[in-house]
C-alpha cells in the first residue's frame, strides 16, 4: 500500500469584497437643532432657571439672618444661621389667623370663580345667543381696568351692600378679576372637546345642564385645573382689595399681614422674610396636587388652533 498521501488542491482564496462606498453625512431634518445649537439652548435654560431660583433661595438665605438689617451684610448670616425667625413668626404673630382668612378667601373665589367662568365657557363655546361675540370682548375689556380706578365706586356699592370687612366681599371682588380670563381660557379648551358627545347626551335624554355637568365637565378636568390654579394664585397673592375692604387685623390676609412688619420709621425684613418663605409652603403643596393637569390644560388649545 502506497503511504504517499494526496494533496488536495488549494480552495480558491474568495476575492475581497471591494472596499465600501463612504457612508453619505446624514442630512439633517427640518427643525432639527445641530449640536451647538443644543448645547447652547442648554445653557440657556439652565441660566433662565438659575436667575429664577436666585430670589427664592435670597429669600430663604434672608430669613435665616437674626438681625433686622442683616440683608445690608449677607456676610454675617453664614455665621448666625438661626430658625428664631420662623418661631417668632408662628408663636409670637397672627401667622395662623392670616392663614385662616388666606384660606377662606383663596379657597371661596376658587370655587365660585371657577365655577362661573366654567358655566360662561361652556355656554359660549356651545351656544349661539344674540350678544355672544360682545359678551367675550366686554369680559376681556373688564381686563385693561386698573384695580385703582375700581377700587372708590366698588368701595360705595360694597358698603351700601354691608360687605365691607367680609370674606363675602373679597371673594366676589377676586372674583371680578379672575372670572373674564378664566372664561377666555376654559371657552378654548371646550372648544377641542367634539360636539358630537353634546349631540349624544341629547339624544340619551339629558338637559343642556346635564351634559354640562356629566358629560362635559368631567372630560374638562385638566382646563378646570389651569382655571383653579391661576384663580387661587390670584387669591392668595392679592394685596389691593384685601388692603382696602378688610379692616380687622384677624381678618387680614397674608399679603396684607406682611404690611405689619414695616412701620413708618422701621422695618422687620428678616421676620418678612421668614413669613414670604412659609406662605409659600401651601401653595407650592395646591401646585404639587394639580400639576399633572397643568400641561395638558395649557396644551390643549393650542392642538386645537
Amino acid at each position: 500500500m502506497s503511504t504517499e498521501s494526496t494533496t488536495l488542491p488549494a480552495a480558491p482564496v474568495a476575492a475581497r469584497p471591494a472596499r465600501t462606498a463612504a457612508r453619505p453625512a446624514r442630512v439633517r431634518r427640518r427643525g432639527e437643532r445641530g449640536p451647538l445649537a443644543t448645547v447652547l439652548t442648554h445653557a440657556v435654560l439652565v441660566l433662565a432657571s438659575l436667575i429664577a431660583l436666585v430670589p427664592v433661595v435670597w429669600l430663604a438665605f434672608l430669613s435665616l439672618g437674626p438681625g433686622k438689617d442683616d440683608y445690608l451684610h449677607p456676610g454675617r448670616i453664614l455665621d448666625h444661621l438661626t430658625l428664631s425667625n420662623y418661631s417668632y413668626v408662628l408663636e409670637h404673630t397672627k401667622f395662623w389667623d392670616w392663614l385662616q382668612s388666606t384660606l377662606i378667601v383663596a379657597l371661596g373665589t376658587t370655587l365660585l370663580g371657577v365655577a362661573f367662568a366654567a358655566t360662561t365657557g361652556y355656554a359660549v363655546s356651545r351656544m349661539r345667543f344674540p350678544g355672544q361675540r360682545p359678551l367675550m370682548w366686554v369680559l376681556l375689556l373688564t381686563q385693561a381696568f386698573p384695580i385703582a380706578v375700581l377700587i372708590v365706586p366698588m368701595y360705595e356699592i360694597f358698603s351700601e351692600l354691608g360687605l365691607i370687612d367680609s370674606y363675602f366681599g373679597v371673594i366676589l371682588l377676586n372674583c371680578t378679576t379672575a372670572i373674564p380670563y378664566s372664561a377666555w381660557l376654559l371657552k378654548g379648551y371646550f372648544d377641542t372637546i367634539p360636539f358630537e358627545i353634546d349631540e349624544a347626551g341629547r339624544i340619551d335624554g339629558l338637559s343642556p345642564f346635564g351634559t354640562f355637568w356629566r358629560l362635559v365637565l368631567p372630560l374638562a378636568r385638566p382646563g378646570l385645573a389651569v382655571a383653579a390654579f391661576y384663580t387661587f394664585i390670584t387669591a392668595w397673592a392679592e394685596v389691593a382689595f384685601a388692603s382696602t375692604f378688610l379692616l380687622d387685623d384677624e381678618k387680614y390676609t397674608f399679603a396684607v399681614g406682611l404690611q405689619t412688619f414695616v412701620s413708618e420709621h422701621d422695618a422687620q425684613w428678616n421676620l418678612m422674610a421668614a413669613t414670604a418663605v412659609l406662605i409659600a409652603v401651601p401653595v407650592t403643596i395646591f401646585f404639587y396636587l394639580v400639576q399633572r393637569h397643568l400641561v395638558t390644560g395649557l396644551t390643549a388649545g393650542a392642538a386645537k388652533g
